[in-house]
């Protein structure tokens, strides 16, 4: 494992002796627009596992992405290995179709410190709701990023995260009522503690994850990759291209379904992943919006 590898991967050529702000963003958007937020493991015959040389060998050497327990994980090596001030977080993610918090804590996030002020760190949630930018830990304060606006509230030391979206333009208006698209404006993401974590408080939740017929992540195959000016997302056959701020305050959001054939191609095209098995993809409805 080295550094110099990692940043091959994600293209990031920029200086990495100073551990600022600006510093911290450039890497970070590195990492979100080359490394997919992806399951895909769980519908080829692979076990997902929390090692840090396991996700680093997946990541880095064989291209591929990862879920935020593997996508974090990696980050909050390479920015403690340049000298930044990181902690793991613990977070229960909104589940819409419940309108309620998850029960169990399956999110993993990155805290930094610098000069004395703390800072979110998120790169493993994919579709709208990933950041771009690390977020301030304040409440009430709104955070505008190409993606929406953000904002952290605080409770009783539980900290609360959502996000505002702008109009959606669809031009495929047999995808308007799909269930993938988000349909309020404002959508809480998930809420969080302080208490440090580690890796070590997610392996039950790995293995639930990829296991269990109630979750998400068995339930359908995701592929999601941010961009320049948006992100990509492959759910099931369901291909998403979704442009920021495609006119004011309104984002283009188009849909294609694929055939089987054209799943491993457009994986290869759209996230640069190439997989080793085969992929059996599944969308069962319900539970994800984008």
């Amino acid at each position: 494992m080295n550094l110099e590898e990692y940043f091959a991967r994600t293209g990031y050529k920029g200086s990495t002796e100073k551990q600022d702000l600006e510093t911290l963003t450039d890497i970070f958007q590195h990492h979100i627009r080359a490394v997919p937020f992806e399951n895909l493991s769980i519908h080829c015959g692979e076990k997902i596992t929390l090692e840090l040389e396991h996700v680093y060998n997946k990541i880095v050497r064989r291209k591929r992405g990862g879920w935020c327990m593997e996508n974090n994980q990696l980050l909050g090596w390479v920015l403690k290995s340049l000298g930044y001030d990181t902690s793991f977080l613990g977070a229960y993610v909104f589940n819409p179709h419940q309108n309620a918090y998850a029960t169990l804590m399956t999110h993993l996030v990155v805290k930094v410190v610098i000069d004395g002020k703390a800072y979110i760190v998120d790169g493993g949630f994919g579709v709208s709701y990933q950041m771009w930018q690390p977020m301030e830990l304040v409440s009430g304060k709104d955070q505008p990023q190409a993606p929406g606006v953000f904002r952290f509230t605080e409770k009783n030391g539980v900290w609360y995260l959502e996000k505002t979206r702008r109009k959606q333009y669809i031009p495929n208006q047999s995808f308007s009522n799909s269930d993938l698209l988000e349909k309020k404006e404002c959508r809480k993401v998930y809420m969080f503690s302080l208490e440090p974590r580690t890796v070590e408080d997610f392996r039950f939740q790995c293995t639930y994850l990829q296991t269990s017929p109630d979750s998400l992540f068995t339930k359908k195959s995701i592929c999601t990759l941010q961009t320049t000016d948006g992100f990509r997302a492959l759910i099931g056959w369901t291909l998403a291209e979704t442009t920021y701020n495609y006119k004011e305050n309104m984002d283009l959001v188009e849909f294609v379904t694929l055939e089987d054939e054209e799943v491993e191609k457009t994986l290869k095209e759209k996230f640069n992943i190439t997989l080793e098995r085969n992929l059996v993809p599944i969308n069962v409805k319900g539970s994800y919006t984008i």
